[in-house]
C-alpha cells in the first residue's frame, strides 16, 4: 500500500494538473467525508458535494502552480488510519495575477480497497494577528 504521506503527495499533483479524476479518487466515498476549507465556504460534508466543488475548481481559473511542504509533512499510520499534517505553501495564479499562500494542513485517512482515502481534512489560512495582540508565547531567553 503506498504511504498515506505519498496519497496525499498525489493528490497534490492531481490538484496541480486538474486531474479531476485523480483527485477525488483520493477521497473516501462518503456522505460522512468531511472538508474544511480556507475559503468563504467554511466546510463541504459528503463526497458528492466534494466532487462537485473539485469539480467547479478544475473548470475556474484558478491555478494552482506548485504545492510545497514548508513544515513536514508528519504522518502516523495504524492498521486502518492515518493522519498527515504539516505546512504548505502554494504558488497560485488567478489569469494574469500571481501569489503565495501559507496554509496549515491536516489530513484523516481510512483504508479502502488498500488505498488510503481522505476521510477529513482540515486547510487553515494563516493570519498574522488573529487577536489582535501578536503571538501570546512569551520569549523565554
Amino acid at each position: 500500500m503506498v504511504s498515506a504521506i505519498d496519497t496525499i503527495n498525489r493528490h497534490y499533483q492531481a490538484i496541480i494538473e486538474k486531474n479531476i479524476e485523480g483527485i477525488c479518487s483520493k477521497y473516501y466515498p462518503s456522505e460522512d467525508t468531511y472538508v474544511i476549507l480556507e475559503g468563504p465556504r467554511l466546510a463541504t460534508k459528503g463526497f458528492e458535494k466534494i466532487k462537485k466543488g473539485w469539480k467547479d475548481f478544475c473548470d475556474s481559473n484558478l491555478k494552482l502552480e506548485s504545492i510545497d511542504w514548508i513544515e513536514g509533512p508528519f504522518a502516523e499510520e495504524k492498521e486502518t488510519m492515518a493522519w498527515v499534517a504539516g505546512i504548505i505553501q502554494l504558488n497560485v495564479s488567478v489569469k494574469e495575477k500571481k501569489f503565495q499562500n501559507t496554509f496549515r494542513m491536516t489530513f484523516v485517512l481510512l483504508t479502502e480497497d488498500g488505498n488510503w482515502k481522505i476521510k477529513h481534512e482540515h486547510a487553515s489560512l494563516v493570519h498574522p494577528d488573529p487577536y489582535g495582540m501578536g503571538d501570546w508565547l512569551k520569549d523565554t531567553a
